[in-house]
Order: C-alpha cells, then structure tokens, then sequence
C-alpha cells in the first residue's frame, strides 16, 4: 500500500489552523486537561494532522517552559501545521475568544458590580468535559506507555499528585529519572540548558506600564497550576500593588476558570479593573506574550530530543508523569462533577459518543450546556 507523507509534512493553510483553534478556543471548558483532550481529539483522531506520538512529546515538552502549557501545545501544534504563520495563528486564536469573554465579563462586573451565573451551564458541560479527557487518555496510553518502566512511573507520579506533591516536582522526577536509568544503561553523557526571556519595556502611562511589566513577569516565570497563579496575582495586584481587592481576585480567578480557553485571562479580567479595555488588553498581551517567544526557541528543541538515546528516554519519562497529572487533574474534576445520576449519564453517553461515533467535541458541549440549563430551570 503506498505511504502518504505525515500529516505535518503536507503544505498546509495557516487560515485552517486559526480556524481550528478559533473554535477550539470558543468550546475548550475544563483547564489545560480538557483542552488537551479536545486538541488530540480534534487534530490527532479527527484530523490526522499529527500522530499520537508526535502529540505526546509536544504535550510533554511545552511542560519544560513557564507560562500556560494548553496555550503553548496550542502554538506547539499550530508551528507544526504551518510554521511561523501556524504558530501566531493557533497562539491568538486559541486566545482570543476566552479574552473576548471575559472582557465582556469585566465589564458586567464593573458595571452591575455582579457577573452572569454560569453554574447551570456548567452542571452539565464538566461531566461532558471528564468524558472527553478520559478517552483522551485511554487513546494516549498505549502511545505514552511504551514499557512496564514507564507504567511504573506514570503510577508513581500519578500517586505523587494525588498526595500533594507539586506538579513541577512530579514532572521534573519522572524526566530525570527515566533519563538517569538510560545513562546508566547505555553510560552516555548529555547536559542540557534551559533557555530564558529577557524582560522587556514599554514607554506608556506609568500605570498602564506596571500593569504590563507585573503581568510580562507572571508569564514569564510561572509554573504549576492555576493555584500558583493565584498566588502571583495576589502577591502583585492584592498585596503589593493593592490595586484590587481578595473579592475582586476571587471573582477574577472564577470567571477564568468557567469561561472556555486558557485559566490565565483572567489576567484579562484584572487588566480591566485595573484600567479598563486599554488595561484587559495589555494584560492580555503581557500575559500570554513569553508563552510564544518560549514555544518559538522550543521548536528548535523538540526534535532534537528524540536524536539520543538520553534525551529520547527524559522525553518518555516527562509523557509518562505528564499523562499521569492529566489523569490526577481529571480525578479530581470528576469527583466535583459528577454528584449524582444525571451528571454521571451526561459522563457515560459523551464517552460512548466519543468510542462509537466521530461527532464534533462542540455537540458534547452544547449537549451538556443545554442539559445543565434545563436542570436549573426545573430545580
């Protein structure tokens, strides 16, 4: 049978790579976990633009830069599409809808000091959600998984989280220590460097130009979980600068978290306390700025590490502990989700859905949307 060319090799538009992630932007509920499951879903099972394989490093590698992993695989995968025009593209895209939202969010809050109650909508979209990243999981297994060594690490990462221990620490573990049993398999030596961004400036309004410069340091310099960035964003704006309240942070970290695409515009709802539409777009850009420079000098990177045996063995143990948080991280989701039988039949059909059918992850959203809206309506 002849070989067709992979996917990413084929010239490919980079208008269908805004498109993709356009929408992807617009539906991608749930965290980072989510919308890497909706990303493989759509672009691995769907499309074919990438392998399984190919996915799984790309998820594993944006783990090794600071900044929002789901939006730095989004501009991962867009580079790998189109290059540089795929790579902007899939970044702004994948961005703008949420920090569309939220914007309008903003405004409401500060205009009617309250913002619109979403809980109904999302009664029914998480369980939908939980579906759609356990079979993103279960499809990513046999791919990330290679051996009983890297079960073995997955399990203990897996376990690791559950415990409490720090993402960066579980990631960081797995890699070195895949990457320690191969050099003492194989007696090679490798050293690897990371790489940083300088801070940058602008002359603007003093007030416009700290807001910019705080939130260019935050993306540029954080790791972990939306709780970590929660703590920057309460040392900086709260306590620090004392330019909003812990109430106004609290709404600013919920509003991030229920509207879809990246938890970090919420920075995007800040901006705007701060100084409007002028500050909620500043923030925005000073945010998920480091997050394209880091993925442009990480495309130099990514296919290099395949090229030892060293490398090759610190990427797999990064999927490992990476598949391992993705599953720790839906644990946790399911468990606030699904609390009775209504959203435990949502969870269950999206993943028949998901096994039978090649239906659009949009349809599971908007199923679960309306069921959740109609659930509130009748209670």
């Amino acid at each position: 049978m002849r070989q067709h060319p992979p996917p990413a090799a084929r010239p490919a538009s980079w208008r269908e790579v805004a498109w993709m992630f356009l929408k992807l932007g617009t539906i991608a509920f749930g965290g980072p976990a989510a919308h890497t499951a909706m990303m493989r879903d759509e672009l691995v099972r769907r499309r074919g633009w990438v392998s399984d394989e190919r996915f799984a490093d790309l998820m594993g590698a944006t783990n090794l830069i600071p900044g929002p992993n789901s939006t730095e695989l989004a501009i991962h995968l867009g580079y790998d599409r189109a290059r540089w025009r795929g790579l902007l593209a899939a970044g702004v895209c994948f961005i703008l809808p949420a920090a569309l939202m939220v914007t309008a969010l903003a405004w409401a809050y500060v205009t009617y000091g309250s913002t619109p109650a979403v809980e109904g909508v999302l009664y029914g979209v998480v369980p939908a959600v939980i579906a759609i990243i356990a079979h993103a999981l279960f499809g990513l297994l046999r791919t990330v998984i290679k051996n009983a060594w890297l079960g073995l690490l997955a399990a203990a990462a897996l376990a690791a989280y559950l415990l409490g221990v720090n993402e960066l620490l579980v990631l960081a573990s797995g890699a070195l220590l895949a990457a320690a049993v191969t050099v003492m398999r194989r007696r090679t030596e490798a050293s690897h460097a990371l790489i940083g961004l300088p801070l940058l400036g602008i002359a603007a309004d003093e007030r416009l130009a700290q807001l910019f410069l705080t939130m260019l340091k935050i993306g540029s310099v954080l790791y972990g979980s939306g709780y970590v960035l929660l703590a920057f964003l309460r040392g900086d704006f709260v306590e620090r600068l004392g330019w909003i309240t812990e109430q106004q942070l609290s709404d600013a970290i919920s509003i991030g978290q229920v509207t879809p695409g990246p938890v970090f515009t919420t920075a995007t709802f800040i901006g705007y306390l701060v100084a409007g539409p002028v500050g909620a777009f500043l923030a925005t850009v000073a945010i998920f700025l480091p997050s394209f420079v880091f993925v442009g000098l990480l495309t130099r990177l990514t296919d290099r590490l395949r090229s030892s045996p060293w490398t090759s063995a610190l990427l797999d143990g990064l999927n490992a502990a990476a598949l391992a948080l993705m599953a720790g991280v839906s644990f946790e989701l399911g468990r606030g989700a699904i609390i009775d039988p209504l959203t435990a039949a949502i969870a269950a059909t999206t993943l028949v859905l998901l096994w039978k059918t090649r239906l659009n992850n949009a349809w599971y959203i908007a199923g679960g949307a309306a069921i959740g809206l109609l659930h509130s309506l009748l209670t």
